[in-house]
């Protein structure tokens, strides 16, 4: 089976780095009943920045509206999963620097069941380029 690669809109929040504050939001989220396709947070200075890639983004709006955040997006990033083996994401990678497209960020898993999973994020303006280099839909 072939991998699958789709361009995805995200959105972040920056929250502080406290213990806690990445519930806050999956809870609202959790009690909206927003179905979160990929989620990454990570530490930006002295606060932490929550991706998110929601299946609806006008019902992940309306989930953090009452949290008071800054929500910034849609942006644009990329789904990626397929069948489990060595190298799958060293193939991206080459398909991706062939093409001369720096990546931002890429996290990646197993996803159980032999398949693996990825949301790799490029540069706005390298984000046709890159639909173009996987042969993202």
């Amino acid at each position: 089976m072939a991998d699958t690669i789709r361009t995805v809109d995200y959105y972040y929040v920056t929250v502080p780095d406290k213990p806690g504050e990445g519930l806050r939001v999956l809870e609202a989220l959790r009690q909206a009943g927003v179905n979160l396709l990929a989620y990454s947070g990570f530490p930006s200075g002295k606060r932490s920045q929550l991706d998110f890639v929601p299946a609806d983004g006008a019902a992940f709006k309306a989930a953090v509206k009452g949290l008071k955040l800054k929500v910034v997006g849609p942006k644009k990033a990329f789904l990626l999963d397929g069948e489990d083996r060595v190298g799958a994401v060293a193939g991206i990678m080459r398909q991706l620097a062939v093409a001369k497209i720096n990546v931002t960020a890429l996290d990646a898993a197993c996803a159980g069941g032999g398949r693996w999973a990825a949301i790799l994020w490029v540069k706005p303006r390298d984000v046709k380029k890159a639909q173009a280099a996987l042969g993202a839909a």
